[in-house]
């Protein structure tokens, strides 16, 4: 109970703002029409139990009307007037049909709004980039939305509404069994409604023993998501790099690296195998000997002429649907375990996404400068490596609007860290970054980011497409010297694997000119174009964009030229006016 407790607070953490969230009284509508479809079922299987007595009884005493009656019509019998099997079965099927579908609607509803929460929250503060700092330990965020929500949502609703179902029909066939079975007296004690008990007794022996045998299943599943969602990473990351492997000629050591995760993955399967095959060995002989226990113990009635045939019958399907009811946990087990590994693997994500955006709080903080001040300050900022490592002490400088500066320093001296810490990113160090209010800034990485979608999208980005006059876009392409593409603006394919690194960094130029920003940070952002098109795109830069504040990171000596100054970045220290 100590380890149930606090899983139920987690899954309910999960579960819980929905419920309470500003479609709470749609998706309450939904649930509330779902469940009593779903009580409508339980309480048509106990008509259909009555049904089956007086079927079977007419089958015993060949009455052929009354036979026929139960098929077509109606027949008025012991039980109270008996509707015809046809129109039972008819209502039952289209009560059967709405509650999955009320069920599916229900479940893509909750599933749409979660997957926007974690959205929202992972995308917020840019937790996105910081969980791989702050938990390494969190992997595959891609599997987390998109399969692990899917199955808490599925899995939630499908468990929820079969254990309700299990305990309002474990209460509606509790009282037909404990009125069909009668006492039983054994050793001169008379037991009531006896059939209950054993069907109690029958189905705690068979939960605990299915716990013992069941239980490894719950790490297994856990580490089979995992491992699968490892394997798919590096498929994903092998196709997203294809062009350097096969230069590599990487084949056979990337041949390697996948099928050692894949081995992983089998491995983990073999044993989740082995698990299953014993728990199935178990909860299939529990659920066939279940068939034929409840005649047995209802025989000796029968054969003494106490119970006719639709008695015997009634009072197996009424012990059946006890014993199901009680042993819920037996047959729902394996997908208990799988439910389980996926509610740990959430709510983990939610405390990495957390702990990220608290993150965000630390490090060199961000600041929107008050006053008259126009600068961009650095004021005693301190960076620092995920493992402690300092890469500046206590730097202080600022850049003037207008100004252009021109960073330098060797490689991992903490240049591409300072920008991070500039644009806020970064949660290892502390000081302040003082930004002109209002100011808008962009960052030009040495590989630039193109975005799934059209090349016109991925020019624009992240600004929406419909803001920029069709001109306006075509001009900037001719100005970066990407005119023979015009004509592909608006095909969708996967210009990052389709353009070379030049074009990349030139699509990225091209951004620059579309959005006028007013502090432009280029990290190595010509790295890829040779001397001639680099000095091109500068002096393009300042001629377009005369208004904007530049900031480069460059090892090339001459792209020092475009700028007024230098900072150099060396043995921990920022030197400002170098």
């Amino acid at each position: 109970m100590r380890r149930i407790s606090p899983f139920l607070r987690d899954a309910w953490r999960l579960a819980g703002p929905y419920w309470r969230s500003e479609e709470r009284w749609r998706g309450r509508l939904l649930l509330a029409v779902v469940v009593i479809l779903n009580l409508a079922l339980v309480g048509m299987s106990v008509l259909l139990s009555y049904w089956n007595r007086e079927f079977f009884n007419s089958l015993q005493a060949k009455d052929g009307d009354a036979f026929w009656s139960l098929l077509f019509w109606w027949r008025q019998t012991d039980s109270g007037p008996m509707p015809g099997f046809v129109f039972v079965a008819t209502i039952y099927i289209l009560v059967a049909v709405y509650a999955l579908y009320l069920r599916q609607a229900l479940q893509i509803r909750w599933r749409r709004w979660l997957t926007r929460e974690y959205l929202d929250h992972w995308l917020a503060d840019r937790a996105y980039y910081r969980i791989a700092l702050t938990s390494p330990g969190t992997d595959n965020p891609d599997q987390r939305i998109a399969e692990d929500l899917r199955m808490f949502v599925d899995g939630t609703l499908t468990l929820g509404l079969g254990l309700m179902r299990s305990v309002v029909s474990l209460a509606s066939f509790f009282v037909v069994l404990w009125t069909l079975s009668g006492p039983l007296t054994v050793f001169g004690i008379t037991i009531p409604g006896y059939m209950v008990w054993v069907a109690l007794l029958y189905a705690m022996l068979g939960t605990w023993l299915a716990h013992l045998v069941g239980r490894p299943l719950i790490w297994l599943n856990f580490n089979q998501q995992r491992m699968e969602a490892d394997f798919r990473y590096a498929l994903v990351r092998f196709r997203e790099n294809a062009e350097g492997i096969a230069l590599h000629a990487g084949e056979a050591d990337e041949k390697r690296s996948l099928l050692s995760r894949f081995h992983g993955v089998v491995e983990n399967w073999w044993a989740i195998m082995v698990a299953t095959k014993r728990l199935t060995f178990f909860t299939s002989g529990y659920t066939q000997v279940a068939i034929v226990f409840p005649f047995v113990v209802a025989s000796p009635g029968y054969f003494a002429g106490r119970i006719p045939l639709g008695g015997l019958t009634q009072t197996a399907a009424a012990f059946g649907e006890v014993q199901g009811a009680l042993s819920w946990f037996v047959d729902n087990y394996a997908a208990l375990t799988e439910w389980r590994a996926t509610v740990h693997r959430l709510t983990g994500f939610a405390d990495a996404i957390k702990a990220a955006r608290t993150a965000a709080a630390a490090g060199a903080g961000v600041h929107t400068a008050t006053g008259d001040r126009p600068d961009l300050a650095l004021q005693d900022v301190t960076l620092a490596l995920p493992d402690g490592r300092v890469l500046v002490h206590d730097a202080e400088a600022s850049i003037a609007p207008h100004e252009s500066v021109v960073i330098a320093g060797p490689s991992g001296a903490g240049k591409s860290t300072l920008f991070r810490a500039i644009a806020g990113i970064w949660p290892f160090g502390s000081g302040k970054v003082q930004v002109p209010a209002g100011a808008r800034a962009l960052f030009l990485p040495q590989r630039p980011y193109l975005p799934l979608g059209t090349l016109r999208h991925a020019i624009c980005y992240p600004r929406d497409e419909a803001e920029i006059p069709e001109e306006a876009v075509r001009a900037a392409l001719r100005d970066v010297g990407l005119g023979y593409l015009e004509n592909r603006l608006d095909e969708e394919d996967a210009w990052d694997r389709h353009l070379s690194g030049g074009e990349q960094q030139r699509v990225a130029f091209a951004r620059a000119l579309l959005h006028k920003p007013d502090w432009l940070f280029l990290d190595e952002a010509t790295a890829s174009l040779d001397p001639e098109a680099e000095a091109r795109l500068y002096t393009l830069l300042k001629e377009r964009l005369p208004e904007t504040a530049l900031v480069s990171i460059a090892h090339r000596p001459a792209i020092a030229q475009y700028h007024r100054r230098m900072w150099r970045v060396q043995d921990g220290k920022l030197l400002a006016n170098a």
